[in-house]
């Protein structure tokens, strides 16, 4: 039988902290939150491996230092509001919920929603779940004080970019082909100024992909 809260511990001591992600609400929220029940039951044995999880339809859960840094950059506070657009089953939620006021989780998929909120029942509390296209966001709870996108970019949205209040923060995983980068930008009048933090990778969400321009 496979000692899960083991492989947790060796996940924080080998791919989180070595990442210099030390903030202490993210590490104590990594150990607690049980990363294999937020992935397909087939792929349990590998939810602590140091890469994305596949959850079908070009959708993943982020590797752990993936997310870990993605968080640690954008310094959550026990007052934030964060919307998680991308949520898969809920263990990007779950995790920030821990550390934030409340989460505001957007998933296109009906299914992963239905299975997510059962999951969720049993972590938190503070968790608000979406189901609708990710590239809309979900303006009606925001502004908010930080977002994070679950997936690769290659344009952020007008839409998502205008739910992030005033010297809000948003990190987004940038992709240029094969290549990606984490950038985080701050909301400084009405504008969001970016900046490079590391590279990852991610498939590229709906939605958020190049605009086709098209000339007569």
């Amino acid at each position: 039988m496979t000692d899960f809260a083991m492989l947790r511990r060796m996940m924080v001591d080998t791919q989180v902290r070595p990442s210099d992600v030390t903030k202490f609400p993210i590490i104590d929220s990594m150990l607690r939150i049980p990363r294999e029940q937020f992935v397909p039951a087939e792929l349990r044995d590998a939810a602590y491996a140091g890469r994305n999880v596949d959850l079908g339809g070009g959708r993943v859960v982020l590797d752990p230092r993936t997310f870990a840094k993605m968080l640690d950059a954008l310094n959550l506070g026990a007052n934030d509001l964060v919307l998680d657009l991308g949520a898969g089953l809920g263990y990007s939620a779950a995790v920030i919920a821990r550390i934030a006021e409340a989460v505001v989780a957007v998933e296109d998929d009906e299914a992963r929603v239905t299975e997510a909120q059962g999951l969720l029942s049993d972590h938190a509390d503070n968790v608000i779940l979406q189901t609708g296209p990710l590239a809309e966001g979900a303006p009606q709870h925001g502004p908010y004080d930080a977002i994070l996108v679950e997936g690769g970019v290659q344009a952020l949205p007008d839409t998502i970019a205008a739910q992030l209040k005033e010297g809000g923060r948003i990190a987004c995983i940038f992709m240029e082909g094969a290549l990606g980068t984490v950038r985080v930008g701050w909301k400084i009048d009405g504008a969001i100024n970016w900046r490079f933090s590391f590279n990852a990778t991610a498939p590229v969400l709906p939605g958020f992909e190049h605009k086709t321009e098209f000339a007569l």
